[in-house]
């Protein structure tokens, strides 16, 4: 099974709030490389543009986690994203420096009480 990635398209991301950006050709650029999940809001919408990349079975038997990207915004780097999920993404194949800047920590989600 190959990695994973999951678009947030909901109150932010994905809309005409985040100017600029061809939502549609971006996650249509993405499908073209991998299986492509669209969520409802992940609940970072000051990261919007926001895309998750779950690594595949090997690469989470090899210790990889689920890779939080922000502020994707411009069609580098969608290509940057595409290029590495295309070699194998998180556990496979090391992620190109330059995602680096868009990497962040995803939110806690609250235990529920």
């Amino acid at each position: 099974m190959p990695c994973r990635v999951v678009v947030c398209r909901d109150c932010c991301c994905g809309t005409a709030k985040v100017t600029g950006v061809d939502h549609a050709a971006q996650t249509a650029r993405l499908r073209a490389e991998v299986p492509v999940r669209v969520s409802a809001c992940l609940d970072v919408c000051d990261q919007a543009n926001v895309i998750v990349v779950q690594p595949s079975s090997a690469g989470r038997a090899a210790g990889a986690r689920p890779v939080w990207l922000g502020l994707v915004n411009d069609p580098a780097a969608t290509e940057d994203i595409a290029a590495w999920v295309r070699a194998g993404g998180p556990g496979i194949a090391p992620r190109p420096e330059i995602l680096d800047l868009y990497a962040f920590a995803p939110p806690r989600r609250r235990a529920a009480s």
